[in-house]
């Protein structure tokens, strides 16, 4: 098999050699860190936030029912500020990919660009 039959085969089942290549690079590791270093606690800490809501709901419900102000309970409070921790979790997510993550894909798209055209950057 040639270099150019094991670059088709690879392209023909998913890969891109030059991708592969790209993958195995530091600078894609530090983009996949920096995502993770973001995504993953934000994700446990809006679910273990969400299944507070559900189990105060479930289990204090007492609590839940407390009037806040005229007929706005604790409840209702806390089911409203989901949306806002949601939108919340969307605007820092979106500074923090604008500030961390865009530059890096930036620069291995740069590299992968140039290395599709038949150059290294």
């Amino acid at each position: 098999m040639t270099a150019s039959d094991s670059d088709a085969y690879a392209q023909s089942h998913g890969h891109d050699p030059v991708y592969d290549r790209l993958h195995a690079t530091a600078e894609f590791r530090e983009l996949r860190s920096a995502y993770r270093r973001f995504v993953f606690p934000a994700t446990v800490a809006f679910l273990a936030w969400y299944l507070l809501y559900v189990a105060m709901s479930n289990w204090a419900g007492d609590f839940m029912a407390a009037k806040v102000v005229g007929n706005i309970n604790v409840a209702l409070v806390f089911g409203l500020l989901q949306f806002v921790t949601t939108f919340l979790i969307a605007w820092l997510y979106s500074r923090y990919s604008t500030s961390k993550l865009d530059p890096l894909a930036r620069q291995l798209d740069e590299q992968f660009i140039a290395e599709t055209k038949g150059g290294k950057p």
